[in-house]
């Protein structure tokens, strides 16, 4: 296994050093901010007593009922109901909801969370409507956790309790666990808007490894203009020690970058290696975070900006062509020789 030997001991530095204060992105001035409507959907479970109720509930709430619940996994509607019966008459739901209203209160802070993020949208999209919010509590049991459209959105709040939490998610690893808290809705539903293609222009046929990074390059620099308050950490799912090792080491990742003929590549490993979900990505270093690839993306973008003041944020959006916004950013960190090498 490669040894990232430097990355290492910096990174052991960093972590008795004092994290210093990270600046805000530019902040609209906003003239009115949107009223989210809001439905507080687990509200209503303590109140259905029969599976008649149960019908009636979801058949007024048919993406949640299907979504959440998980109903393509039952044979027939009678069988999906008898199990979501014994789920809501379980006593566990009553500890989920007990842990629910300690959590999120009244859902008034998640609800501000989305109306300023929102707000931010529709300065630089005023055609965009806010969509309606709903939230519920969904058991655990392997539906999702987020729903996502230009209409709606759901949140499973059981699954962001975070720390503490008598119920977690389950069969998820530990590094992944740890977004599952409440400050990481909000960054998660507006990275899921950064990337869809309706604001998010990309070229399909450029299967590269480089087009990708761009594209998540160009979702994270969106969520951040939404966001622009929250820790590059939180937007992109690292520990803060993974994002400062990050940016301190930024040379070293682009040398295995280039070393390994990283950005051209189309092979689906490599793929997953450099940007799919993973613990840490050891073709780096033991010690380096995992969907580096997305990470290295960002700054590409970042520096696209910063050489292309005039550049709007929507402009950015609709940009196709991966390799001409990698050559026109200047991305180009000094190559140096990676701690290690020898020993792979």
């Amino acid at each position: 296994m490669r040894k990232f030997l430097l990355f290492i001991f910096c990174c052991l530095l960093i972590v008795s050093c004092k994290e210093t204060a990270e600046r805000c992105a530019f902040i609209p001035e906003k003239t009115v901010k949107p009223e989210m409507q809001l439905e507080v959907l687990e509200d209503s479970l303590p109140s259905i007593t029969t599976k008649t109720q149960l019908v009636n509930f979801f058949d007024h709430h048919r993406q949640a009922r299907d979504l959440f619940f998980n109903r393509a996994a039952y044979p027939n509607d009678s069988a999906f109901i008898n199990a979501l019966y014994s789920k809501f008459t379980n006593p566990h739901i009553d500890t989920l909801l007990t842990e629910t209203h300690r959590v999120f209160g009244n859902n008034q802070e998640l609800k501000n969370e989305f109306e300023e993020a929102f707000a931010n949208l529709q300065y630089y999209y005023p055609e965009v409507r806010a969509p309606k919010i709903q939230t519920i509590v969904t058991g655990l049991e392997g539906g999702s956790d987020l729903y996502v459209s230009d209409s709606l959105i759901i949140v499973g709040l059981d699954y962001f309790l975070g720390d503490g939490a008598k119920y977690r998610p389950h069969d998820m690893y530990e590094y992944m666990l740890r977004r599952y808290n409440k400050h990481f809705i909000v960054p998660s539903v507006m990275l899921l808007t950064g990337i869809d293609s309706h604001f998010n222009k990309v070229n399909s046929e450029d299967r590269s490894v480089l087009a990708d990074m761009v594209a998540y390059g160009k979702a994270y620099y969106f969520t951040k203009q939404m966001l622009p308050c929250v820790p590059d950490s939180v937007l992109i799912g690292y520990t803060k020690k993974e994002i400062e090792g990050s940016n301190k080491f930024e040379n070293l990742i682009w040398s295995r970058f280039v070393e390994d003929q990283v950005l051209f590549s189309t092979s689906h490993l490599v793929k997953q290696k450099y940007i799919a979900e993973r613990p840490k990505t050891v073709e780096v270093g033991e010690e380096c975070p995992g969907r580096i690839g997305t990470w290295v993306g960002w700054q590409i973008v970042k520096k696209y900006m910063e050489t292309h003041p005039e550049t709007t944020l929507q402009q950015l959006m609709k940009i196709q062509n991966a390799s001409l916004l990698f050559k026109e950013s200047g991305y180009r960190p000094q190559i140096v020789k990676v701690p290690g090498k020898e020993n792979i």
